[in-house]
């Protein structure tokens, strides 16, 4: 597993202390003694998030995972956003609530100071905790219209359906944009499923209404066809963080992606 890098904070975000009378993460945090950080802008920055600039934050989508890479995570998305990463999405399952929380805010200052979005997996306690820009949800997750309704209009949503009538509904149940996989089958996801193709990605993203994003298995020789297929972006997890330099790695498919959406 990656080494996660420990931080002291004084003062957490307002969102903790915003819930924190009934949320459990401020329960969690509470124990946590806190440094002084800059006030992170990324959360009120998503609410005057056009369609046009979601679609631009969505091209190269970067799932931070700790158990997929053996260097510092930290360390890897910092190369991955300077690599051109324009979007990045914290997967914390095996953390604490407390660990993942630290890790969601010392992510969340890195995209802050490149302009990406950062969304959490899952959690919409933790997202709104950390002051990211959205959370991405799965079919197992809390609904779409409970997310919408507690994080309000201007938050990101993204989801995960997993059939063409979930893909139908999403938007209407308050999702932002989709992910649509495994494209070409993955080994970051044990339970991602069998790989679905590119003609699944082309009719879903004819069915959405909002923008679809590609994932499960796509590299930069991959993307290009993802894109062609009617994605605005592709999320990838070990093509940057298990590859050698994934500030290259990052390029690469930025690189691949730039050039197939500018064709």
């Amino acid at each position: 597993m990656t080494e996660i890098a420990t931080t002291t904070v004084r003062h957490p975000p307002d969102s903790v202390r915003a819930i924190g009378d009934d949320g459990e993460v401020l329960r969690c945090a509470q124990d946590v003694q806190f440094r002084q950080t800059p006030q992170l802008n990324i959360l009120s920055a998503a609410k005057d998030l056009s369609r046009s600039a979601l679609v631009r934050h969505l091209a190269v989508y970067l799932v931070a995972d700790p158990d997929q890479t053996q260097r510092n995570l930290i360390a890897d998305v910092e190369a991955a956003l300077d690599g051109g990463v324009t979007c990045v999405q914290l997967r914390a399952k095996p953390l604490t609530d407390r660990e993942a929380l630290q890790l969601a805010w010392e992510l969340a200052r890195r995209c802050e100071r490149t302009g990406a979005l950062f969304v959490v997996n899952d959690r919409l306690d933790l997202a709104l905790a950390a002051g990211a820009s959205g959370v991405h949800l799965g079919v197992d997750d809390l609904p779409l219209r409970d997310a919408r309704r507690l994080a309000g209009a201007g938050f990101v949503i993204g989801y995960s359906p997993e059939t063409d009538e979930e893909t139908l509904a999403a938007r209407a149940n308050g999702a932002d944009y989709l992910g649509i996989g495994p494209v070409f089958g993955t080994l970051s996801k044990s339970d991602a499923g069998e790989a679905i193709g590119l003609d699944t990605i082309r009719r879903r993203a004819h069915l959405a209404g909002i923008p679809v994003i590609g994932i499960g298995g796509i590299t930069a020789e991959t993307a290009p066809a993802v894109i062609e297929a009617g994605a605005v972006g592709v999320a990838v997890v070990g093509a940057i963080l298990r590859a050698s330099d994934p500030r290259r790695a990052a390029e690469e498919l930025s690189d691949a992606v730039s050039g197939t959406l500018g064709a």
